[in-house]
């Protein structure tokens, strides 16, 4: 499947300046973001990212925020419902390493191990759809939605002896 939602840059052609853009999804590109995320459906993308690349460190920082509205189905109701998504981000990519050299990286649980930039290309739309999909819950309901549990109970749960009743009637 050809993705028709992208925004891909070329690593090699940016200078070591600030850059910022802002991009939404149209209609054709929301269609395409619904399958991606697997969702009902996909109402409103917008995102605004901003990167700075620093060659004497080799790395590319990328933040942004995105703003999505999304139609769930609930686990509970199976019913539609509209959420909304408006998440910040923060990555750090290192433009010379490979998958190798981060394998062989000494790092902590604690410290930052960047992404990997393959082919001297980031797709900033993949980095935008990444966050919203890392936001949408495993188990979406709807506000205030809550499983009943008792409904489903195969029985009773028993009622237990107090330990300490036997000794009470001991004492009399």
């Amino acid at each position: 499947m050809q993705k028709k939602f992208s925004f891909p840059l070329k690593i090699s052609e940016l200078k070591q300046t600030q850059y910022k853009f802002n991009f939404s999804a149209d209609r054709e590109e929301l269609a395409d973001i619904k399958e991606i995320l697997q969702v009902v459906d996909v109402k409103k993308f917008n995102a605004e990212i901003s990167l700075k690349l620093d060659n004497r460190e080799n790395l590319l920082r990328v933040w942004g925020k995105v703003d999505a509205d999304l139609i769930l189905q609930s686990v509970i109701s199976l019913k539609n419902f509209k959420q909304n998504i408006n998440t910040s981000f923060e990555l750090l990519f290192d433009t010379k390493a490979t998958y190798k050299d981060i394998r062989e990286m000494e790092a902590g649980i604690n410290d930052e191990v960047p992404d990997i930039i393959e082919n001297d290309e980031i797709n900033l739309a993949d980095i935008a759809i990444e966050q919203v999909a890392l936001n949408i819950d495993d188990y979406p309901r709807a506000k205030g939605e809550k499983f009943d549990f008792s409904a489903y109970a195969e029985f009773a749960p028993e009622e237990k002896e107090n330990p300490f009743a036997v000794l009470q009637k001991l004492k009399k």
